[in-house]
C-alpha cells in the first residue's frame, strides 16, 4: 500500500499572498501564526492585514525557535491548542514551515505554509527535518498530511537574498542526480516513472533558468525566469518526493546531514550544502570528467558553493573526517545502490575540490 499526500490547495504567483484571508478563512477562524524572526517581521502587516479583512481572529505571532526540534514542536503545539487556535500559519524558510507542518500535526490542525525564501520545497511535503537542541540532525519526520495550503508569493520572494534562491537550486539539482543514483529502473512503476520524469523537469527548468533566475533575485524582480526556477523548487521537486515510490535522497543529504555535526558547516544552509553534495555524487559515482566538469558549471550558475573552502576556509582534518563519518552513519547514505566507504567519500571529495580549486 502507498499512501500520496498532496497539498490540497497551492497558489503561486506575483501578489497571491493578498488571497492568504480568504483561504484561511475556508479552514478556521482563529489563526495561530508561527515563523523566523526575519520572516515575520517582513510579512506581519500585510499578513495581519488579510486576516482582520476576513473577519478572522489571530491568536498569537510566535517565533518557531530556530531549530525544528521536538520540543519546539510540542511547546507550540500546546500553545496552539491552550489558545484555541484553529489553523496553523507557517512562515518563513525550511526549518520554520517544518516545524509548523509537524506543530499542526501536533494539535490536529491544519495548516498553511508561506515560503519567504526559495531555499527548499518544505513548504509542500508532509514531511519535516527535525534536528536535536544543539542542531544536529535528529531524524526524518514523516507527516500523515500535507499542507492544506501553500501560498507561493513570487513577488515576496524575489526581494529575499540571493544564496537562499541558490540553496533552493542546490537542493532541487538533487532530486534529479540522487534520483539517478539510485533508480532501478522500474518501467512498468507508475509512480517511480512520474517521479523520475519530475525529477528530470526539475533539471531541465535549472539548466535552461538557473543564471536568469539568479540576476532576477539580484534585480529583486519576478520574472518569468524566476518564476520558472520557483515551479522547479516547490512544485516539481515536491511531486518527485510526493510521487517516489521509495527512497528519493541518496550521497548529496548524506553529506549534508554529516555536515550538521560540525560547529563550522551546521548553519551554511541545507540546500547549498546538499548543492555541494551533488558534485560529491557525482565524483562517488565515477562519472567522467566532462559530464562532472559539466555539474560544476551548472552548480556555479545557481551560485552553489564548488568545494569545502567555500563552505568552512579554516576546516581541519579530524573536522573533515567527522563530517564524513557522520555522513556514511547518515539514513540517507544507506540508499545508495553500493556500499560506500570512508576512502571513497574522501576520495569524492578530494576529486570535486580539484577541480573547482
Amino acid at each position: 500500500m502507498q499512501n500520496i499526500r498532496f497539498p490540497a490547495q497551492v497558489l503561486r504567483g506575483g501578489g497571491v499572498l493578498n488571497q492568504l484571508g480568504a483561504v484561511c478563512a475556508t479552514l478556521g477562524k482563529r489563526p495561530f501564526v508561527l515563523g523566523g524572526q526575519q520572516a515575520l517581521a517582513a510579512v506581519a502587516e500585510p499578513l495581519a492585514q488579510q486576516l482582520r479583512a476576513a473577519g478572522l481572529t489571530q491568536t498569537a505571532q510566535e517565533w518557531y525557535g530556530g531549530e525544528c526540534t521536538p520540543v519546539q514542536i510540542e511547546r507550540l503545539a500546546q500553545m496552539a491548542t491552550e489558545s484555541r487556535s484553529d489553523v496553523i500559519i507557517a512562515v518563513g524558510g525550511g526549518k520554520a514551515l517544518d516545524t509548523g507542518k509537524a506543530v499542526a500535526f501536533h494539535a490536529n490542525l491544519p495548516v498553511i505554509t508561506v515560503p519567504t525564501i526559495a531555499a527548499t520545497c518544505a513548504a509542500v511535503t508532509p514531511l519535516s527535518i527535525r534536528y536535536r537542541e544543539d542542531g544536529h540532525f535528529l531524524d526524518l519526520y514523516h507527516l500523515p498530511v500535507a499542507p492544506a495550503a501553500v501560498m507561493i508569493d513570487s513577488a515576496l520572494l524575489a526581494r529575499s537574498p540571493i544564496r537562499w534562491l541558490a540553496a533552493g537550486l542546490g537542493d532541487t539539482l538533487a532530486k534529479w542526480y540522487e534520483f539517478r543514483a539510485i533508480y532501478q529502473g522500474d518501467a512498468a512503476n507508475g509512480f517511480a516513472a512520474s517521479s523520475k520524469a519530475n525529477s528530470e523537469i526539475c533539471y531541465q527548468l535549472i539548466s535552461s533558468h538557473a543564471a536568469a533566475a539568479c540576476q532576477a533575485i539580484i534585480d529583486q524582480r519576478a520574472t518569468p525566469e524566476f518564476e520558472q526556477a520557483l515551479d522547479a523548487i516547490f512544485l516539481f521537486a515536491g511531486l518527485t518526493s510526493l510521487m517516489s515510490s521509495g527512497a528519493h535522497a541518496a550521497a548529496a543529504h548524506a553529506l549534508y546531514e554529516g555536515f550538521t555535526v560540525c560547529d563550522k558547516t551546521r548553519a551554511f544552509g541545507h540546500g547549498l550544502l546538499v548543492g555541494y553534495g551533488n558534485l560529491c555524487l557525482l565524483a562517488l559515482e565515477q562519472r567522467s570528467d566532462e559530464e562532472l566538469q559539466q555539474a560544476i558549471e551548472l552548480a556555479r550558475a545557481c551560485s552553489v558553493p564548488l568545494n569545502l573552502a567555500a563552505i568552512a576556509p579554516t576546516l581541519s582534518e579530524h573536522e573533515r573526517t567527522a563530517i564524513i563519518r557522520a555522513a556514511l552513519a547518515a539514513p540517507d547514505m544507506a540508499n545508495m545502490p553500493f556500499h560506500v566507504t570512508e576512502a571513497q567519500l574522501s576520495e569524492a571529495l578530494a576529486r570535486v575540490d580539484s577541480f573547482t580549486r
